[in-house]
């Protein structure tokens, strides 16, 4: 699964997109890898991913996801976008 971050969600994980290699599971499970894998911030100053995470939308496939139970797969592309200043 490609997961691409944005805006403060980059910042806390210090990459611009990353691959997972996980089977399906559901928006929450991946969250918790990724919370797993950024459980502090990668540099002072920056934010830690769970408090990004927690405020954070999502889009799956370029589509909104609100369904934290959906199940994704390995050739999804999941999006984290974090609010925005100004908008």
């Amino acid at each position: 699964m490609l997961v691409r971050y944005f805006g403060a969600a980059q910042a806390a994980a210090g990459v611009a997109e990353e691959r997972l290699d996980l089977a399906a599971g559901s928006l929450d499970t991946v969250l918790e890898r990724i919370t797993a894998r950024y459980p502090q911030p990668v540099r002072a100053g920056r934010p830690a991913m769970p408090e990004v995470l927690a405020r954070s939308s999502f889009l799956l496939n370029e589509v909104a996801l609100r369904d934290r139970g959906r199940v994704l797969t390995a050739d999804d592309v999941l999006d984290i976008l974090p609010p925005f200043a100004g908008g």
